[in-house]
């Protein structure tokens, strides 16, 4: 695994590639952690997401196509969509939305709204993602529905869909229930399992990385809410080439439990069975306290706790899904948490490239601010000397207006500048939504719920690696408004 030294923007020198690093929003001793659980798919076994993606849609398409719909001519569009955004199903649109809860840009199906459409259609919303109208794309596993159902919507519009379609909310409930079946029938994963090499991309460094930290005394955990013959079966692909002689995945792991159905397994006190037979996945009723490297189905959090001995920020739960993983684990057990973001890395690689361009945004704007500082000045002056108060007016009139008319000039010209730059500012890793963690010059409300309910993020499991299993992590100084400029983040 070859390293650099760390850019500039990583919270931890941690000596990673760009990228790659360990980005910290709440201070974490992991010296202190003293068990670490994962999740499995999208975070330790990493798919091709355009491969996998597509080849739901397809299914989800096909399922439809049964029901007499009209879309054997559809096609997943990878680029259309992005985990963050949100669906409005009541109405058809996709949304980027910022930290506050404000439409920063919207498709109806898979037209881009244009200004004044997007204001009178939620320039008075406050998006507020406990109203059932709302679907947040939590997972990368979100993104083949969504595709389907803005592409639905162009449809439903034209009259096209079949009469038992009678709203929106309909024909989203329609394309989500052809992907649960999907999932649930198991033929998708049944794919996946026969040709694993065209659905998922290898990381041997993931497997050193639990070796450190085995190693090092941390107890751990897969938690995932796939069942046991795909987990055993990704599992062993993904692991078993890369381990020492004689030592296979399960002996990682002190714990394995599958069919967790998360989040309700952090919430609840569902009953737990034994894998008995792991060739055949056969299962028993369990009763008493979990064996060491046991394997179980459901069951819940506080059976972890107990078989560890450990509770709240005694263990860190890493996973992809910010809601099933994150954002429960924290707001029910305060256990310590992890977000596996992948596609942090092209936004990454997509910023870094920008750098040139952000940098003259900003000069092209510290220009425009003090000019409109100076218009502002002499426009408080000429209303003092036109109604005659305050001190005597040093210029005339006509030299005020002058002097404001060639300011206009000149700020017009950096408009003209500064706008095909923003313009393409905010289209920056994505040409429709720009990028994952900002909307416009704000963070994004997918930035806002990883702030929120991640004590760190990353882009993959194997960057711990570059910090090892005994990292003191620490938070920046968050920045307020009326901080120095120099000491900002």
């Amino acid at each position: 695994m070859a390293k650099v030294d760390s850019p500039v923007g990583h919270s931890q020198s941690t000596g990673a590639p760009y990228g790659r690093g360990l980005y910290c929003n709440r201070t974490l001793n992991m010296r202190s952690i003293k068990v670490i659980g994962y999740d499995m798919d999208y975070t330790l076994v990493h798919y091709n997401v355009e491969h996998w993606e597509r080849r739901a849609y397809q299914h989800v398409r096909e399922k439809l196509a049964a029901r007499g719909w009209p879309v054997q001519d559809l096609d997943f569009e990878p680029e259309f969509v992005a985990r963050g955004l949100i669906i409005d199903i009541d109405h058809g649109n996709m949304l980027k939305v910022n930290r506050f809860g404000y439409v920063k840009t919207a498709y109806h199906g898979t037209v881009a709204m244009d200004y004044d459409v997007l204001r009178s259609t939620y320039g008075r919303t406050i998006v507020d993602l406990s109203e059932t109208r709302y679907r947040f794309l939590n997972t990368l596993f979100a993104l083949s529905e969504a595709c389907m159902f803005a592409q639905l919507v162009d449809r439903f519009d034209r009259g096209e869909l079949p009469e038992d379609v009678k709203s929106l909310r309909e024909l989203y409930d329609s394309v989500r229930a052809s992907i649960d079946a999907t999932h649930m029938e198991g033929e998708l994963k049944a794919e996946i399992v026969s040709q694993p090499e065209r659905y998922v991309d290898l990381d041997p460094d993931t497997v050193l990385t639990l070796l450190d930290q085995h190693h090092a005394g941390k107890k751990l955990a897969l938690i995932t809410n796939s069942e046991w013959s795909y987990t055993s079966s990704m599992m062993s692909y993904t692991f078993d080439r890369f381990l020492p002689d004689g030592v296979g995945w399960r002996d990682l792991f002190d714990l394995v439990i599958v069919a967790a159905r998360k989040p309700s397994f952090f919430e609840n006190r569902d009953p737990v069975l034994a894998v008995v037979d792991s060739q055949r996945g056969l299962l028993e009723p369990h009763v008493g306290p979990l064996v060491s490297h046991g394997a179980y189905f459901g069951g819940n959090a506080a059976l972890v706790e107990q078989h560890f001995n450990a509770t709240g920020d005694e263990i860190l739960y890493l996973g992809d899904h910010i809601y099933g993983d994150v954002h429960v684990s924290k707001n029910v057990l305060r256990w310590r948490t992890g977000l596996i973001l992948r596609e942090l890395e092209d936004e990454l690689a997509a910023v870094h490239e920008s750098l040139a361009e952000q940098a003259q945004i900003a000069e092209l704007m510290r220009q425009k601010e003090r000019l409109e500082y100076e218009y502002y000045q002499l426009r408080v002056e000429l209303q003092r000397h036109k109604r005659n108060y305050g001190p005597v007016p040093e210029r005339t009139v006509s030299s005020l207006n002058s002097k404001m008319s060639s300011i206009r000039d000149s700020l017009k010209v950096l408009d003209d500048e500064i706008a095909p730059l923003a313009k393409a500012a905010n289209r920056v890793h994505n040409r429709r939504w720009g990028l994952l963690m900002r909307a416009g010059n704000d963070k994004s409300q997918l930035a806002r719920q990883i702030e929120r309910y991640a004590d760190i993020y990353t882009s993959r499991v194997s960057n711990f690696s570059f910090a090892t299993p005994f990292v003191y992590l620490r938070s920046p100084r968050g920045s307020l408004p009326h901080d120095p400029v120099a000491s900002r983040k």
